[in-house]
């Protein structure tokens, strides 16, 4: 069985905006939650973000992200989308991580 673990993230949150850029002892959320997702050996990792602030962000440490519309209503849809772009028809699992 194949895992396929994609983390939704935005700078534009209400309750804090810029979020995934804030810094806890020198890392960025973002790079924090990618790594836990990735240390935990679940599947591949795929951060998907509206901003290529986030991107650049996670490809900068090392991760795999996925540029996704600004016109989402949830996590949930952006996972979608990431989904389809990715294009991968091996996934049995798609695991939702939040905190990005």
């Amino acid at each position: 069985m194949k895992t396929l673990v994609i983390i939704p993230s935005r700078m534009s949150a209400t309750r804090l905006p810029g979020k995934p850029l804030l810094k806890i002892n020198g890392l960025s959320i973002i790079s924090h939650v990618l790594k836990r997702a990735t240390d935990a050996n679940i599947g591949d990792v795929v951060v998907a973000a509206e901003d290529q602030e986030i991107i650049d962000e996670v490809k900068s440490q090392g991760g795999h992200a996925i540029l996704t519309s600004k016109n989402h209503k949830t996590g949930t849809d952006r996972i979608y989308e990431a989904y389809k772009l990715l294009n991968k028809n091996d996934i049995d699992f798609i695991m939702n991580v939040q905190g990005g």
